[in-house]
């Protein structure tokens, strides 16, 4: 599954497959310049200790 990783507050969220550019599931990233987004699969980003998971798109994240 591809997620899109909020570099600033490493935060990762679901991507919307099929929606436009780095939109995700919560809608949290819809303010970010597309300069600080990246897409990347999950297991990817959650494979390093200092990237958390959105809260609202995953059930065992924290804060959006």
């Amino acid at each position: 599954m591809d997620g899109v990783l909020n570099e600033t507050t490493n935060k990762i969220h679901k991507y919307e497959s099929g929606q436009s550019d780095f939109q995700t599931s919560c809608g949290a990233t819809s303010h970010v310049a597309h300069e600080h987004l990246r897409l990347i699969p999950v297991e990817q980003a959650t494979g390093d200790s200092d990237v958390n998971r959105c809260g609202r798109c995953f059930d065992d994240g924290g804060g959006y």
